[in-house]
């Protein structure tokens, strides 16, 4: 007997639901869509006809990709970021939504530097958070760096995808080098580094462990290698009175805040993201 739309939707997101992803919804109805060939909205509209042959079985295969733990964003090839749509694979971290109170807190500091701003997204991965900037600051001039050739070659992917190539180039760069030829470049430098202490890996949701870069989430032995590197050897790059931004672990705000004092930083400041974590710290100098 042939399913709706809606059916189909329903009985993947109680699959979903049953093994506790906590975004059921959200996910069956992206895997649907992608399933499908369609958009949100066509799904809406078409929500209540019979689905296409081939589509059941589609889904199907792809829930059970889901519930053997890859991640739906890699099965779609995409996700949604601050109202952009970014190309994601297994060479970059999937965006999240707490990494939105990072985007927005940059975007709140691009706007005050004024026109011609400078904007440097370090450790960049898709380029979600240097797009975001730059997708709210039309006057704003963006660089998106990674030392992984291949995240750099998803982020160029994006930036022409969202029609940002005005504003936006990409380079290759090593946070735990010092910047070549960027000596007092930026107003702001806004970085997600990885940040996930080496003994904590294994332990991590299959979901990340088995299928996000390992290059992205590794921060060393307390989690803090990147923190000090950048808050050190990046200040040069920073023009006086320049901002620098990170996004931090739930439980690391204080020592960063620590570090980026001891480097010289002043006007230290922490938010909160929506789940009431401290999850960033800037201080400028």
């Amino acid at each position: 007997m042939p399913k709706t739309y809606n059916e189909l939707y329903l009985d993947a997101r109680r699959q979903l639901k049953h093994s506790e992803i906590e975004a059921a919804s959200l996910e069956a109805r992206e895997l649907l869509c992608f399933a499908a060939g369609k958009d949100r909205n066509q799904f809406y509209a078409d929500a209540q006809l019979y689905a296409n042959d081939g589509v059941e079985e589609r889904l199907q295969e792809l829930v059970e990709r889901r519930l053997d733990g890859e991640p739906t964003a890699y099965l779609i090839g995409e996700w949604e970021f601050y109202g952009l749509t970014l190309d994601v694979n297994r060479d970059v971290l999937i965006p999240r939504s707490d990494t939105e109170v990072i985007a927005e807190w940059a975007i709140e500091i691009a706007k005050r530097a004024g026109e011609g701003c400078r904007v440097l997204d370090l450790c960049t991965g898709s380029g979600c958070i240097g797009l975001a900037v730059a997708s709210q600051v039309p006057g704003a001039r963006v660089v998106l760096a990674d030392i992984n050739e291949q995240a750099l070659h998803v982020a160029r992917i994006n930036t022409r995808r969202n029609g940002l190539n005005r504003q936006v180039m990409c380079v290759q760069a090593d946070a735990l080098q010092d910047p070549r030829g960027m000596t007092g470049m930026f107003d702001l430098i806004v970085s997600n580094p990885p940040y996930i202490r080496s003994e904590e890996l294994p332990g991590l949701d299959r979901s990340v462990r088995d299928f996000e870069p390992m290059l992205a989430l590794d921060g060393g032995e307390d989690g803090l290698k990147f923190y000090r590197s950048i808050a050190e050897k990046w200040k040069q790059a920073l023009k006086p009175g320049g901002t620098l931004l990170f996004e931090v672990g739930y439980d690391q705000a204080d020592d960063v805040e620590q570090l980026l004092a001891h480097q010289g930083y002043r006007e230290i400041d922490s938010r909160m993201d929506t789940q009431n974590i401290w999850r960033a710290v800037e201080g400028k100098c």
